[in-house]
């Protein structure tokens, strides 16, 4: 590891003008290369305190050992010099998109004495026309197969070419008037050219033109009683027209856009492209990268600019670009688009209408393209299982963790505070054995105090588990042959439900037998499904590894649980997810796994599972304590009942001002209950008045706003706006 100030160069030697710089290895290899409108102020930032450096940049300046720079003249000159070097250099600390896809594109080769239409994949040549990209191939093939009746260009490869040339007979296509036939002579090559640029600009979007001409040449042989011609004229117009309606209509305005959207997370981005042209989505297309260099979103989306403009000209750039967020500075990316264009180009956000509109579904597709990306990635089992050896070698353990737990705390403000368990097992999560609880300990926001409940609660009962099973009095351990596990998803509270599996397959996969459900307990029954004296089985399977979510204190907690309990063969780390650092017990410094690590990537979907397990939990609780109702503590009173006086009355406030003889009207309700409802309602602390948040308005019961309770389940009105209560959330 190389100290920065060793290479660092001397004060005054750094021109403050704009260029391009390059960070070189020991062993001379480019490993970054970036630029700046002032070299000097750029450079500056990576000679810094590391401390004081993100943890990517801090990997970069000690991995590098000199670094060199290129003064140019404009920042339009470093944006084109940058694009230039990455292509060269291929660094490993720059920002790299790769295809998800090979993505084929209709090309037509103008290039030739006879042009010719077909699909075509990579590298784009000189002289050849491209739309797209599709989809997939079937798609050009079928839009081409539409367009030859109008358009009867040549599709066959040179080989078959010649040799109908050759024999003086044409292919197939050519029989059948989907050719116009140049191999043998009955099109001059003048002709077919046109009529190939034709069918260029009917694919470019200018469609309207060659529609008209085809219905005013239909009705012309209409007149003259040409009725074959007509028709012919007609299926035409028709197959243009299904053509056509293979890619909607999404900009009303006609335009030619292209719109970016970006997608990502703190390792990882995905990047969306649609192709708009005439008001119609031409094509699409997807990247995924790693995050190796620390990005804005802005940043991103200039690398992708680079990628997808890099290489192209004329109108293959847009007149519009939209995107999420703007690169800072925007002038000399706008500038360079503008050159390779030949004119203006807009580079700009969407604000509304429905520019905004087909971004938003621009955002959703490279949203659904980073989460299939990183599923077809833990799908893989020799991914996962580097994954887990990785682990192993980082925290020093003798075996690879098949079994781990994540725990995470969560609370808005101090209230409604829950822990979530969550179990991967051979790498892929099992939802099956889930668990939350409720902290019952004490009152009020303490992580540290949290988490050591609920590492305690958690393994009190794997050892009650185990002394029962006569496994604590032999001591030995659980192992993978003979252990029982937990069941269904469900509350730690007493309310725990559990569902029975059989022993791992020989891949390390436990058969679950019944439905196993993403969040919601499923409630099972039967003798295969309980203990011997009749109970659920609960925590029975020690994990290998617990993983919290948290830095040197909730580790410090978790561990104290566990020697408190004088368990010491179960490895305990967090994950800090501000820098993405390992903590393990009783160390100072944090382990750092490279940020392309597999065991990091699985450590992280374990800590975000959690998280997002916990805050479900949170909320659906905050929730249910909102829609509480004075009449759930009344002893006797079923949910029929309470509905029945909810309707009778309109509201809780208006049933509490009621007699005991008014209350003895509604069906079902006897004067022993009325008198029960009553003492109860009298003794009930009312509740606060609802507020409309939109308006300050105090929403009183008689303006037609009954209060919310279990039984008239509303949309609870709580003080500040949904983002501002999210961003209390933990």
């Amino acid at each position: 590891m190389a100290d920065p100030s060793s290479y660092r160069p001397r004060p005054g030697e750094i021109p403050d003008s704009p260029g391009v710089y390059r960070f070189r290895d020991e062993h001379r290899r480019v490993i970054y290369v970036g630029k700046a409108k002032s070299l000097r102020q750029r450079l500056a930032n990576y000679f810094q305190d590391l401390a004081n450096l993100h943890p990517r940049t801090r990997t970069m300046v000690t991995t590098a050992a000199s670094v060199e720079w290129t003064v140019v003249s404009t920042e339009v000159e470093a944006l084109q010099l940058e694009y230039s070097w990455i292509k060269e250099y291929d660094p490993r600390f720059n920002v790299k998109y790769r295809d998800d896809k090979s993505y084929p594109y209709l090309a037509v080769t103008m290039n030739e004495e006879f042009p010719r239409v077909q699909v075509m994949r990579g590298q784009k040549k000189k002289g050849v026309r491209y739309f797209g990209p599709y989809g997939h191939a079937w798609a050009i093939r079928d839009t081409v197969d539409l367009l030859l009746r109008v358009f009867p260009v040549r599709t066959c490869s040179a080989g078959v070419f010649k040799n109908a040339a050759r024999t003086g007979r044409p292919c197939l296509l050519g029989y059948i008037g989907k050719c116009s036939a140049p191999c043998v002579g009955r099109i001059t090559p003048d002709d077919h050219w046109d009529l190939a640029d034709e069918f260029c600009d009917f694919m470019a979007g200018r469609t309207g033109t060659y529609l008209r001409r085809l219905e005013r040449q239909m009705a012309e042989a209409a007149e003259e009683m040409e009725y074959e011609r007509a028709a012919r004229l007609r299926d035409d117009i028709g197959a243009l027209k299904k053509a056509m309606e293979k890619s909607a209509v999404v900009l009303a305005d006609a335009t030619d856009a292209d719109l970016i959207a970006v997608a990502e997370d703190e390792l990882e981005a995905a990047v969306q492209i649609f192709h708009v042209r005439g008001g119609r989505v031409r094509g699409q297309r997807g990247w995924v990268t790693d995050k190796v260099e620390e990005i804005t979103t802005g940043a991103l989306v200039e690398h992708a600019l680079q990628q997808l403009y890099g290489e192209e000209s004329g109108d293959a750039v847009p007149k519009e670009v939209l995107v999420p967020a703007l690169p800072d500075p925007v002038e000399p990316v706008q500038q360079w688009l503008t050159e390779r264009r030949g004119s203006g180009v807009s580079l700009r956000i969407p604000q509304r209408g429905d520019k905004k509109a087909l971004m938003e579904t621009v955002q959703r597709n490279a949203q659904q393209a980073l989460v299939l990306h990183k599923t077809k990635r833990a799908s893989d089992l020799t991914t996962r299982s580097r994954a887990l050896e990785e682990i192993a070698e980082a925290l020093d353990l003798d075996s690879a963790p098949l079994r781990i737990e994540c725990y995470d705390i969560s609370h808005l403000q101090g209230d409604d505070v829950v822990a979530s368990m969550v179990v991967f097992e051979d790498g892929l999560a099992r939802k099956s054995e889930y668990r939350r609880f409720q902290i019952k300990g004490f009152e009020g926001q303490d992580d540290v105090r949290s988490m050591h409940e609920v590492i305690t609660r958690r393994f009190r009962r794997y050892l009650a588990e185990k002394e029962k099973t006569g496994e604590w009095a032999d001591g030995e351990d659980l192992t993978h042959g003979d252990r029982p596990t937990a069941g269904a998803d469900a509350t730690e509270n007493g309310a725990d439900t559990s569902g029975h599996h059989a022993a791992p397959t020989e891949n390390g996969a436990t058969p679950v037998h019944g439905p196993a459900l993403a969040d919601e307990p499923a409630l099972a029954d039967g003798p295969a499904l309980k203990d011997d004296d009749g109970r659920p089985k609960r925590f029975a399977y020690p994990p290998q590894l617990v993983v919290v979510d948290g830095g040197q204190p909730q580790v410090a907690a978790a561990q104290r649980a566990l020697d408190d309990l004088g368990i010491d063969d179960i490895a305990v780390c967090g994950l800090a997810k501000r820098l993405e650092e390992v903590w393990l017990p009783r160390e100072d410094d944090p382990v750092v796994l490279p940020r392309t690590s597999e065991g990091l990537y699985l450590l992280q979907r374990v800590r975000d599972e959690a998280h997002r397990f916990a805050i479900t939990y949170q909320r659906a609780k905050r929730a249910k304590r909102f829609r509480s109702s004075p009449l759930d503590d009344v002893p006797g009173l079923g949910e029929t009942r309470k509905q029945a006086l909810i309707k009778h009355f309109g509201s809780v406030k208006k049933l509490r001002s009621a007699t005991i003889d008014q209350i003895c009207e509604v069906p079902g309700i006897g004067r022993k209950t009325a008198e029960t409802v009553a003492v109860a309602l009298a003794g009930a602390t009312p509740a606060a008045p609802a507020v409309n948040t939109a308006t300050g308005e105090i929403m009183d019961d008689d303006d037609g706003a009954p209060e919310t309770t279990a039984d008239a389940p509303g949309e609870p009105v709580t003080a500040g706006t949904p983002d501002e209560r999210r961003g209390q959330e933990r």
